[in-house]
């Protein structure tokens, strides 16, 4: 799943005004970003490999550390805490502790039986979504249409860079969504680990936009 957890990001801001969106991004897309850090160290791997779902070439052979459940939510723990000592705010420490193990919940819907359940053993979970393109099109769009709704609903734009910033990152997140959908493979897995990294602009845009809205008095 790629555009869903930026749609729980969006969604999570009608449940807690404080956190700034860019940090909504950062919870939700935490995982993925460890991901490409353990790739380039060759701690994990991933393969192309095409026809190996439906929806996409990869082939996640190893990220126990990034993805198993058991370091998912070793990772949720440790946001959250951090950002309760930095922050002192245990409901948004919880929420966002809660976003990034919402990364798990969400890539199990997902992904075929490759997800761990901890680095130590083999068994391996994943409902297969991805086997169907318009599916995997449907629920994800879903995800992400309707958290970038909740996220207009509960802020309002202070000028025209709030207003742009936003539809600028939705149709840029969409555009990406489908050409990782319906685009060429990509050509080694090393590109994987670069674009990987991409996700900060991601986050940092989140912050931009954040900066150029504020909450609506009606919520």
């Amino acid at each position: 799943m790629f555009i869903g957890h930026f749609g729980a990001g969006f969604a999570a801001k009608k449940i807690d005004e404080r956190p700034s969106l860019g940090t909504m991004f950062f919870a939700s897309q935490f995982i993925d970003l460890l991901w490409p850090v353990f790739l380039f160290t060759g701690i994990e791997r991933v393969q192309i490999d095409s026809g190996n779902t439906a929806f996409t070439p990869l082939n996640f052979i190893y990220y126990p550390f990034s993805h198993s459940l058991i370091s998912v939510l070793f990772w949720s723990v440790l946001f959250g805490s951090v950002y309760y000592l930095l922050k002192r705010n245990l409901k948004s420490s919880i929420i966002l502790g809660g976003l990034v193990a919402s990364h798990w919940v969400l890539d199990l819907i997902t992904h075929r039986p490759d997800l761990p359940l901890s680095p130590w053993q083999n068994f391996k979970m994943g409902l297969g979504l991805w086997n169907s393109v318009l599916l995997t099109m449907l629920l994800e769009g879903s995800i992400f249409i309707f958290g970038a709704f909740l996220y207009m609903k509960t802020t309002r734009a202070l000028n025209i860079k709030g207003t742009f910033g936003l539809w600028g990152l939705v149709l840029f997140l969409s555009l990406i969504y489908v050409l990782n959908a319906f685009g060429p493979p990509p050509p080694s897995e090393k590109p994987i680990a670069i674009l990987g990294l991409s996700i900060w602009l991601l986050v940092a845009w989140g912050y931009w936009i954040d900066r150029h809205r504020e909450l609506r008095t009606n919520g």
